[in-house]
This record gives structure tokens, C-alpha cells and sequence, in this order.
């Protein structure tokens, strides 16, 4: 899974997810993109699980980026434990995800290839998304 190497901090304050994404909303690497359409946590499993589908979707042609990285830590606590003692430990990484960001990018491929790939990997993903191509601007 993907997680930082080093952090300044060990814990963070969970934030607030409001607005639209600016950087990272428009296409830099490849023809085709998978965009974002709501505000979520992304967690390093979730940003797995669609690597996974759209590389097996594309086989050998091709080529893809992931734009996100789970910078941000989320502490939890065990189940049955009682109120009090502090902060949980690091449970997993997320990356925060705003309306307009850009997830996924692949080039060198079709259009119906493309949107195989990113409808499989829609489906792993928590929020609601849509495929964006060079050609719409």
C-alpha cells in the first residue's frame, strides 16, 4: 500500500473537505482521465484496487498515472475499548479528494478501451466520477 515515507507530524486533525479542486483538475500526462465528482477520502486500498483494474483492463498497451498520494493518517481505536487514554494509533492513509481532481490518466489506448478500464475502476471507488479525454479541453 502507499504511504509517506517520513512525516513532520505523526497525527493530524481529520479537516474540513469543502470546494472544488484547482490544482490537479485538468489532464498533464495522458488522452484519457478519471475525474472526481465529490468530496471524499480516498484511501491507499481504494487507490490500489483501481491500479489493479485498469492495468488488467489495458494488458500490455498503454500507459497509466496515478495522480493521488495518501498523505494524511487516520487514527482509530480498537473496538471494545473505553472512553479517555488519548489519540488512536495510525490506522490507515488517505489522500482528500475534492470535486474536479483528477484520480487516474492513461494514453496509448482507445477510447472504448479507456472507458472499460475507468468504469472498473468507478466501481472500487467511493464518490461519484466521469471520464474526461483531451479532446473536450
Amino acid at each position: 500500500m502507499l504511504e509517506p515515507k517520513r512525516r513532520k507530524f505523526r497525527k493530524e486533525f481529520r479537516g474540513r473537505r469543502r470546494g472544488k479542486a484547482i490544482r490537479g483538475s485538468k489532464l498533464s500526462f495522458g488522452e484519457y482521465g478519471l475525474k472526481a465528482l465529490e468530496a471524499k477520502w480516498l484511501s491507499s486500498r481504494q487507490i490500489e484496487a483501481g491500479r489493479r483494474a485498469i492495468t488488467h483492463t489495458l494488458k500490455k498497451g498503454g500507459r497509466m498515472w496515478t495522480r493521488v498520494f495518501p498523505d494524511k493518517p487516520v487514527t482509530s481505536r480498537p473496538a471494545g475499548q473505553r472512553m479517555g487514554g488519548g489519540k488512536g494509533d495510525i490506522d490507515r492513509y488517505v489522500a482528500v479528494i475534492t470535486p474536479g481532481r483528477i484520480i487516474y490518466e492513461v494514453t496509448g489506448v482507445s477510447p472504448s478501451v479507456a472507458k472499460d478500464a475507468f468504469a472498473k475502476a468507478a466501481a472500487k471507488m467511493p464518490f461519484k466520477t466521469r471520464l474526461v479525454s483531451k479532446e473536450e479541453g
